[in-house]
């Protein structure tokens, strides 16, 4: 069998960067339409971040849930995808430093099932009730006509935006990194909201599994552990920062480990003490022959989460993270600025910056 990429999988992500270079070229003189305030992030961090006074700056972001919702779909389950919804943009906006405070939603429907709204509406809850937000809004389209499914009349689609406040002098975007400076993981719950549809690919179309199958590794069917919802850090982050002056965080997220790479200052990142692997990733590889390369650019491996502090703050910061339930510890360290690397020591990986 010929391993499985992304790529084989059905997304090719190496015009990625030309794409966003033209999206970005277009767009950004809009900056220059702000009616109050000023530009302070632009496109490229996890968040934009808009400065309205000399005290306050509002951080936005929006993301959706991806092909996760196809799980969704076959498990006739809707009510953990609205906290994937909420977490993969209150993840991104607490990157920047940000509080996140208001979220709103957008949700298409091939047909209108009220059932299913209700309990997607039960999983925006509960993210935000773990994030600490406010869903003061939201869209609700009837798009039969451009969102089709195999089962007629199941097909959606789940986006969301959040807005955060952060000080303007507060905006962490990883501007002051030093030799020296330690990387500390925070667990993930597995699989997240990245990478569905490689894995959707290997376990349902290779393996011909179906989403009921029981895996022994998992502890459960192979569409339980897929819908297992995305970690939200922000309440434990932001206790971390009320007590540490943290250098940069690190939305583990589409791309895996390359995010590392999205702080401010070039720098090389070593990675060389993972945390133990969660079972789904090994399954995932070995099913479809995965090269290591493959898994660690597409995947979060476990982490899903990282935050860089000073040396002389690294134990402390994992024994607050600990106090607050996270299940952190130390991953690696900056060995050297001027130049992005990312270097995986046990593995034997090195990724330089896409595009």
């Amino acid at each position: 069998m010929k391993p499985m990429t992304y790529q084989e999988a059905g997304v090719d992500v190496r015009g990625e960067p030309e794409a966003l270079k033209r999206l970005t070229e277009v767009l950004k003189p809009t900056a220059n339409f702000l009616p109050v305030g000023k530009l302070a992030l632009g496109i490229g961090y996890f968040a934009a971040v808009v400065q309205i006074t000399d005290e306050l700056a509002i951080a936005i972001s929006t993301d959706g849930v991806g092909t996760k919702l196809l799980v969704a779909e076959m498990l006739d389950k809707y009510d953990t995808v609205g906290i994937d919804c909420v977490a993969m943009n209150v993840n991104d906006v607490l990157c920047v430093g940000a509080t996140p405070a208001i979220f709103v939603d957008y949700l298409a429907v091939e047909k209108l099932n009220p059932d299913v709204i209700e309990q997607i509406a039960f999983g925006l809850a509960e993210g935000a009730k773990q994030a600490g937000v406010a869903i003061v809004g939201g869209e609700l389209a009837q798009i039969r006509e451009m969102i089709r499914r195999v089962e007629e009349g199941k097909g959606f689609d789940l986006v969301g935006t959040c807005v955060g406040l952060v000080h303007p002098q507060k905006i962490i975007v990883g501007q002051n990194l030093q030799r020296g400076d330690i990387v500390v993981g925070l667990a993930s719950n597995g699989i997240h909201s990245n990478g569905l549809t490689l894995a959707r690919r290997i376990f349902f179309d290779i393996a011909k599994w179906s989403p009921s199958q029981f895996v022994p590794e998992f502890g459960c069917a192979v569409g339980e552990e897929l819908l297992k919802p995305t970690r939200i850090y922000v309440k434990p982050v932001l206790e971390l920062m009320k007590q540490i002056p943290v250098k940069a965080l690190i939305h583990i997220t589409g791309g895996g480990f390359l995010n590392l790479l999205r702080v401010q200052t070039p720098c090389e990142f070593v990675i060389n003490s993972l945390p133990e692997i969660p079972p789904i990733f090994a399954v995932i590889q070995k099913l479809g022959q995965v090269p290591n390369e493959e898994m660690f650019k597409t995947f979060n491996m476990g982490v899903g989460f990282c935050v860089v502090v000073a040396p002389e703050d690294a134990d402390k910061t994992v024994a607050i993270l600990r106090s607050q339930g996270e299940q952190a510890q130390i991953i690696g360290h900056i060995n050297r600025v001027g130049e992005r690397k990312l270097w995986f020591t046990e593995q034997g990986l090195t990724f330089l910056p896409s595009g």
